[in-house]
């Protein structure tokens, strides 16, 4: 015979209510402390499906402890960050994927919209699920490639924080949301920081245009060949140094003028007719002509009207009208 139990109605809805959290666990003050938040500070939790609802409501409750009635705490939905268009610049910490019992996947997107809601200088920790090794056509990332991707996204001083095993419950909340089923899965818990500029910002940059030259160095000179190329004054002036006069490498031959005909190729100008060369440079080109077109003038056909006298004239002029001048 089984013994009957009486349950306190009280004790179920308590169980009911914080399951999750005995399940799971909860981030402890100490464990907050980490994230390194104040008061006065902007903070966003991003949740998915597989986050706890009770555990992400202590969370929140811790969060707004500790920023104070000056800060603000914002819960938002990974699936929805992209549609809520925050403003740049909006949050000073960003927790994704902390919750206890959450296992959310980052994807680039996530990542970059994440980096752009930063604030300069502000943090990202988040917390995935990953496999020690590579595996082909797999949604969960390693710990190397999730890395690579907050760098991609924009933030600086990446690294990891934690690496644990996951428990019973998240290996089978991993199978549930995420179809995936592995014995080398791992929970690492990664941050990264914003760069303290914004995205697209210029600057100008303090250049010194002004360059300065650098110091001219001689190459330094040999005194045995500089004194081969130099002359002293002493040395012109030397008696048994002799100087050639220009005038006198002249001959009397030199300075006679040359005769035109001498000046001519032998073979231009032979046989009967006289025909210049190719090329003539002794001027019978220019003669022959001349004299061609000398030939050309004395060959054209005399007028004579010149020889016409005025009784002529006088005649042609009185019949002009009765017809032709008879002559």
């Amino acid at each position: 015979m089984i013994p009957r139990v009486k349950v306190c109605p009280c004790l179920c809805l308590v169980l009911i209510l914080f399951w999750p959290i005995i399940v799971f666990g909860s981030i402890s003050t100490a464990g907050m402390a980490d994230f390194g938040i104040s008061a006065g500070q902007s903070v966003a939790v991003v949740w998915d499906t597989s986050s706890p609802v009770e555990a992400l409501k202590d969370l929140v409750e811790k969060l707004q402890v500790l920023t104070g009635s000056e800060g603000r705490v914002s819960v938002e939905n990974i699936n929805q960050l992209l549609q809520s268009a925050h403003k740049e610049s909006s949050f000073d910490i960003i927790l994704s994927g902390v919750v206890p019992g959450s296992t959310t996947l980052h994807s680039a997107e996530v990542l970059a919209e994440m980096a752009r809601i930063l604030r300069p200088g502000g943090c990202l920790f988040l917390k995935e699920p990953v496999e020690t090794a590579l595996v082909n056509n797999s949604k969960v990332k390693t710990a190397s490639k999730l890395c690579s991707a907050l760098t991609l996204s924009g933030l600086v001083e990446v690294k990891e924080l934690q690496r644990e095993p996951l428990s019973p419950e998240e290996i089978q909340s991993v199978r549930a949301h995420l179809g995936h089923e592995s014995d080398s899965l791992l929970s690492v818990q990664i941050t990264g920081k914003k760069p303290n500029f914004e995205v697209g910002s210029s600057s100008q940059l303090k250049l010194s245009i002004a360059r300065k030259s650098p110091a001219s160095v001689k190459p330094a000179v040999d005194p045995a060949t500089a004194k081969l190329w130099t002359l002293s004054a002493n040395d012109m002036e030397d008696d048994s140094m002799d100087l050639i006069d220009s005038d006198e490498l002249l001959d009397p031959e030199d300075l006679k003028k040359p005769d035109p005909a001498s000046l001519r190729a032998p073979s231009c100008g032979e046989g009967k007719k006289r025909k210049a060369c190719k090329n003539c440079t002794c001027g019978l080109a220019e003669e022959l002509e001349k004299e061609k077109s000398r030939e050309q003038k004395s060959a054209q056909p005399k007028s004579a009207c010149g020889n016409v006298n005025i009784w002529t004239i006088t005649q042609c002029l009185q019949n002009s009208q009765g017809g032709w001048a008879s002559f």
